[in-house]
């Protein structure tokens, strides 16, 4: 299974791959798959695989295709708040995809056949809370993983929004999976060899839930629902689902106070981002502009001229000169003859 797209070299270069196959279509699908690396759920010394387009198994540890995820991420049509149950959940690799977009008021259940690969799920759900730097970046429903058949489900369990069965559904399984969905919702499950079938909850319909898409997904094969094997008149083992509890005060205020810092934190980046660096102001230095006097000097362009002309100047300041004394002199004279009269 799988094989439709390049291998990547990491996991956001496998992300880059099934984004140009057009596998991953939306933002927020992009966002949960770059967040939780795939390599991170293999075992050592077989992560050289984890980000080629293929399914992997190793006892009872099994991923399927990333191209198949995507494709089950986009189909359940994810929002938060929702409620979310995962038939067969195995390695809890996409139940924690799922968590990081319905968010912390949201319902993440999780059911598996097998012990082990419900201990190796918690563990690898445990280190992703405690080591991943993605965490602190979304609001998370912690998913929550039971052991159990899934076809033995306890017949008065709650409904959920939306429902993926990561193994194949027989025929006669159909309708019992329908149950377990509520109005409005959606169920994604493999039926036998015919690929996804996509089933939607409408209220308006009276044979709810009807078939809204039937997609074959390259040569998708699932192995098929284990039925519980029981010697005659034993009772079957009922798988009782986890409670829908209300959050209690103290993680309401976690949840806040965590939104609130990731909400300062965003902004602060932001902030930084947007700052140009503005330029230091010179100080300017007070100019004191100093006056010069210019004293132009012409030279004549004939000598004889200019002493022509210093002559005639030199005659009128002494004729202005006689002038002046001649009128100072008459005016002593009739001063001294008033007083001898």
């Amino acid at each position: 299974m799988g094989g439709a797209v390049s291998a990547g070299e990491d996991n956001d270069d496998l992300i880059d791959n099934l984004k140009e196959a057009q596998y991953i279509r939306t933002e927020k699908v992009e966002q949960a798959f770059r967040a939780i690396d795939r390599g991170d759920y293999y075992l050592d010394g077989y992560r050289d695989n984890a980000y080629k387009d293929l399914a992997w198994k190793h006892g009872n540890i099994h991923l399927s295709a990333p191209c198949i995820y995507s494709e089950v991420m986009e189909a359940l049509k994810l929002q938060p708040g929702l409620s979310f149950l995962n038939l067969g959940s195995g390695t809890g690799y996409l139940s924690t995809m799922v968590g990081l977009i319905i968010g912390p008021f949201g319902v993440n259940h999780g059911v598996e056949l097998h012990t082990d690969v419900v201990e190796y799920a918690r563990e690898k759900l445990e280190d992703f809370i405690k080591n991943s730097d993605s965490f602190d970046k979304f609001e998370f429903c912690e998913p929550v993983f039971v052991v159990g058949n899934c076809l033995e489900i306890s017949a008065d369990s709650h409904q959920y929004d939306r429902i993926y069965c990561g193994a194949g559904v027989q025929k006669d399984h159909e309708n019992y999976m329908k149950v377990l969905l509520k109005i409005g919702g959606i169920l994604v499950m493999p039926i036998e060899d015919q690929g996804f079938a996509l089933y939607a909850a409408d209220p308006d319909n009276q044979d709810w839930p009807v078939l809204m898409e039937s997609k074959n997904i390259l040569a998708v094969s699932f192995a098929p629902l284990v039925q519980q094997s029981r010697a005659d008149g034993e009772k079957p083992d009922t798988v009782e689902l986890p409670s829908l509890t209300v959050r209690s005060l103290q993680d309401l205020s976690r949840v806040y106070i965590r939104r609130t810092l990731r909400d300062l934190d965003s902004e602060d980046s932001a902030g930084k981002e947007a700052v140009q660096r503005v330029p230091q102001k010179r100080k300017r230095r007070r100019c004191q502009r100093r006056r010069i006097n210019t004293y132009v000097c012409r030279q004549p362009a004939d000598p004889q001229m200019g002493r022509v002309r210093r002559r005639n100047t030199l005659r009128k300041s002494k004729k202005k000169w006689r002038t002046r004394r001649r009128k100072e002199t008459s005016a002593i004279l009739k001063s001294s003859s008033k007083r001898t009269c």
